[in-house]
């Protein structure tokens, strides 16, 4: 934008800079000079009266009158189109505006029908927290129902104390035949030292698969990490359909969920009795396995203990080769840092030859 106010003697302090500076005095560089500000035709105008005053002291002209007149003319018409051109920007910049604000009357209506589907969501939301309050009533009997399931199951749990104390009964009675089986203990001894040297050698094997398990646990560990972050984005799938599921439920259905849940208690209740019943034909069968299971329990527990020693000097000779491996790496990297400092010198020794 051209400024008000231009002097004379401002436009002949920039072309006294320009020609300082070794550039030719134009219109155009006169305006930079200048800050952008002025009219063309008005430096030009200043420019020329400086060149004529000049000359009137004996200065010799760089152009004839002749092209200074044209160049004034050529000034002249260019502000003429530089205005054409402004105008018709000013124009499409008022046009523009318009649309604008046509849009911005378009968003007006558009908030207000949004306004009322806000209230009619809040009235929806007023009638839903009724029918909230209902169903939190129901529930509350409901649990007043599984109060007395509960009950129920308490004198359920009282009969299975009885049955323990039964079992227990039976216990004391097994332990003389325990006693008389000691001498096939006895007798079975070398089988068990024929079994735990038999153990030994799969132990050893075991020693192998899980060396072999840890290589693989390392590789399953990454198959992990990634199935870890495909998990929290499929949570988060699920989670997002889950609240959409849980909006168009109705309460007919919850009330048959509860309903169901209540007639699953009593199915429970009918096949817990009959586990019990189970349990006891099953206990008598169970003490006959008693003594063979702490056999195999007490050579098994020799075996885990052999198995836990060895893999404690596995894992201490592991820690030892660990230690080592983290003592070259550290030596490695002193040693790679020397060869860079080095390398680091020789380059500015290179660069200056």
């Amino acid at each position: 934008m051209a400024r008000t106010g231009l002097y004379k003697s401002e436009v002949k302090k920039a072309r006294d800079s320009l020609l300082a500076m070794g550039r030719h005095p134009s219109v155009d560089a006169v305006r930079v000079e200048l800050g952008n500000t002025g009219s063309k035709t008005t430096i030009h105008k200043y420019l020329k009266e400086l060149e004529e005053e000049e000359g009137a002291q004996g200065q010799p002209r760089g152009i004839s009158d002749a092209l200074q007149d044209l160049v004034g003319r050529l000034a002249a018409r260019l502000q003429e189109e530089a205005d054409i051109r402004i105008s018709a920007v000013r124009a499409e910049a008022e046009a523009a505006t318009g649309r604008m604000l046509q849009e911005l009357e378009a968003l007006k209506a558009a908030h207000g029908e949004q306004g009322l589907r806000l209230d009619q969501t809040q009235k929806a939301l007023i009638a839903e927290r009724a029918a909230h309050e209902k169903t939190r009533d129901e529930r509350q009997e409901q649990s007043a129902m599984a109060r007395t399931l509960e009950v129920k199951l308490h004198a359920v749990q009282e009969r299975l104390d009885e049955n323990e104390r039964h079992r227990q009964s039976l216990e004391e009675k097994h332990q003389h035949a325990r006693d008389a089986l000691e001498h096939y203990r006895s007798a079975a001894k070398d089988q068990r030292d024929q079994d735990q040297r038999r153990h030994e050698q799969q132990l050893q094997g075991l020693q192998a698969e899980l060396r072999q398990l840890r290589q693989e646990a390392v590789i399953r560990q990454e198959d992990i990490t990634r199935l870890n972050q495909e998990g929290v984005r499929l949570i988060a799938e699920l989670s997002h359909a889950r609240q959409a599921l849980a909006e168009h439920h109705t309460l007919e259905a919850r009330r048959e969920q509860q309903l169901e849940a209540l007639q699953q208690v009593a199915s429970a209740k009918l096949v817990l009795e009959a586990q019990l019943a189970a349990r006891n034909e099953a206990l008598t069968l169970l003490q006959s396995q008693v003594s063979k299971a702490q056999e195999d329990a007490a050579s098994a527990r020799q075996q885990w203990q052999q198995g836990e020693r060895e893999l404690a000097a596995v894992r201490a000779r592991l820690e030892t080769h660990e230690a080592l491996l983290k003592e070259w790496r550290s030596r490695n990297d002193e040693k790679q840092q020397k060869m860079n400092g080095e390398t680091d010198q020789e380059t500015p020794g290179t660069a200056q030859s």
